[in-house]
C-alpha cells in the first residue's frame, strides 16, 4: 500500500449529473444507476428511481458522452411486477448491469424489496425497452448483486451479498443456467473492529476483468456517532477463482466529501452500481448514488486503480 493519496477517482465539475429536477415525471429521488457502454457509443444509466410513495423502480437515462444532455425515459423502465412477481411486493433498486457476449444479452441483477425484506432478481435484455425476469434467484436478506459476464469453469457466477448476522460479507455462487444456484463461496469478510470496513461490506459496480484478475471496487460502512458511513476500497480476485482473493486494500481511496454526498436523505453515501470503460480500455466512469438523492460521476485510471492496489 503506497502511504500518499493520489486522487483516484476525480468527480465530474457538473456534479451532481441528475437528480429528480431532470426527470420526465414527479418523483422523490433518483440515485444508484446501473451503466452500460452500448454498441453505438451511447452511455446508458438505469437508474433506481425512488417515487413520492417512497417505492423505487427502475428508469433509463441515456448519453452520447455519458456525461451531459441525458434523455431520460418517459415513464418508467422495468417496474415492480407485484401481480405476476409477488417478490417484489415493495419495489424494485440498485442494478448492476453486465453483458453477457455468450447470450448477446444484459443481464440486470437488482434488489427487490420483499416482505421478508431485500432479494436479488434477475432480468435479461437486449434493448432496455424488454425485458424477460427470472424473479428472485437469491432470497432475503441479500442484496448487492452483481453476474460475472462469462461462465468460470462451465458455470455462470453470482456476486452477492447475503446478511445472516449482524455483520455482512461478500458470497460468489455459481449456476449452469442462471435460474439454479449453488457452490456458494465466502469471497471477501468484512473486518473488524474500527476499520472503515467493518461489520458490513458489499459490491459495488460489477467486478471489472483486467489482466491482473478480477478487479472489485466495494464499499464499506462504518457506523459512527452520527450514523452510517459509506466509503469505497478495492479488491483483486483470480480471474480462474473468483473466490480467491489476491489483493485487498487496507484504506478507503473515496468517500463522502461534497455537500451532495454529505447532504440528503441519507447523508454521507457514496454508492456506486455501474461503471463504463471507454475505448483506450482504461479510463473508467464511475456512476453513483450521492446521499440516496441523486446521481453523480467520477473518473479514474483502471491502470492508476491496479497501481494504488500495489
Amino acid at each position: 500500500m503506497n502511504n500518499h493519496h493520489p486522487e483516484l477517482f476525480r468527480r465530474h465539475e457538473r456534479n451532481p449529473i441528475l437528480t429528480a429536477a431532470d426527470w420526465t415525471y414527479p418523483i422523490n429521488s433518483v440515485f444508484n444507476p446501473g451503466a452500460a457502454r452500448l454498441p453505438d457509443g451511447t452511455t446508458l444509466l438505469l437508474c433506481r428511481v425512488e417515487d413520492r410513495r417512497g417505492q423505487s423502480h427502475l428508469c433509463a437515462a441515456r448519453s452520447a458522452d455519458g456525461k451531459g444532455d441525458w434523455q431520460i425515459d418517459p415513464q418508467p423502465t422495468l417496474s415492480a411486477d407485484p401481480k405476476n412477481f409477488p417478490e417484489e411486493m415493495w419495489g424494485i433498486e440498485d442494478p448492476r448491469i453486465t453483458y453477457l457476449p455468450e447470450l448477446s444479452k444484459y443481464a440486470v441483477v437488482y434488489t427487490a424489496y420483499t416482505r421478508e425484506g431485500p432479494g436479488v432478481a434477475l432480468a435479461l435484455t437486449e434493448d432496455f425497452r424488454r425485458f424477460e425476469r427470472y424473479g428472485v434467484i437469491m432470497p432475503p436478506e441479500d442484496k448487492d448483486a452483481a453476474l460475472l459476464p462469462r461462465r468460470i469453469g462451465g458455470r455462470w457466477a453470482l456476486i452477492h451479498r447475503p446478511v445472516s448476522s449482524p455483520r455482512a460479507n461478500i458470497w460468489i455462487s455459481y449456476s449452469p443456467d442462471l435460474r439454479h444456484w449453488g457452490g456458494h463461496k465466502l469471497m471477501l469478510e468484512c473486518r473488524r473492529g474500527g476499520w472503515w470496513d467493518a461489520n458490513k461490506i458489499g459490491l459495488s459496480p460489477p467486478p471489472i476483468e483486467t489482466p491482473a484478475g478480477w478487479l472489485m471496487i466495494y464499499h464499506g460502512v462504518r457506523q459512527t456517532a452520527a450514523g452510517s458511513l459509506y466509503r469505497l476500497g478495492l479488491a483483486l480476485f483470480d480471474l480462474n477463482a473468483p473466490d480467491r482473493c489476491l489483493k485487498r486494500s487496507d484504506e478507503w481511496f473515496f468517500g463522502p466529501e461534497a455537500h451532495y454526498e454529505l447532504h440528503g436523505d441519507v447523508g454521507n453515501v457514496v454508492f456506486p452500481c455501474g461503471c463504463t470503460i471507454a475505448p483506450d480500455g482504461d479510463t473508467i466512469n464511475v456512476y453513483y448514488g450521492a446521499a440516496d438523492s441523486s446521481i453523480a460521476l467520477a473518473t479514474g485510471s483502471v491502470r492508476a486503480l491496479l497501481e494504488w492496489l500495489g
